[in-house]
């Protein structure tokens, strides 16, 4: 039975994020036959710019995202949500990622988006703007591994999400249908 290779991308730059913490325990829970990977350098890919997105132009940085996400069997897309909405650095991994139009590395690619916030809303909004943008990208968005998390100031304030037994259940499910999602894709 092959590897299943799953990439995390993680929309908070912030070293301590809570969002990443929630990343770094998805890792943990990855089942047998299942490598996940936290992606490192979002923060160092431009803007996407379509005069850059040219033959011999395209930024290394922009390159890196495109090889990894294309590299992947599946994408586990982690957000919180800021001023109502996907933050700028998740939305511009999936437009690079999408490009070149109809072609990009999202295309048919099954993703899972976690979602957590400090509000009671836990990133629904920016979860739904993620999956719209995802979509349109041309991505397959595996809804029955959506998973989202209010109150993360008060949850995770003293405690790391791998040592919440509750988080850490969630994400394993969200993980295992990613990754099945995945292996059915592969098989098809």
């Amino acid at each position: 039975m092959s590897q299943t290779n799953l990439l995390v991308l993680v929309g908070s730059l912030r070293a301590a994020s809570i969002n990443r913490r929630l990343a770094e325990a998805a890792v943990k829970t990855a089942p047998e036959g299942v490598e996940l990977s936290l992606y490192e350098g979002l923060g160092d890919i431009p803007f996407y710019n379509e005069d850059l997105d040219a033959q011999g132009k395209v930024p290394a940085a922009a390159q890196a995202l495109r090889d990894a996400v294309a590299a992947s069997d599946g994408l586990l897309l982690v957000t919180p949500e800021y001023n109502g909405t996907l933050p700028a650095v998740l939305k511009n991994a999936i437009d690079w990622a999408s490009r070149p139009y109809g072609a990009g590395a999202l295309k048919s690619r099954p993703v899972a988006v976690v979602s957590a916030s400090i509000s009671a809303n836990a990133a629904k909004w920016s979860h739904g703007d993620a999956v719209k943008a995802l979509g349109v990208a041309g991505a397959e968005v595996v809804e029955d591994a959506s998973l989202n998390f209010g109150g993360i100031g008060q949850r995770f304030a003293e405690t790391h999400p791998a040592d919440d037994a509750e988080a850490l259940t969630q994400l394993a499910a969200t993980v295992r249908l990613l990754a099945e999602a995945a292996k059915a894709k592969a098989n098809a």
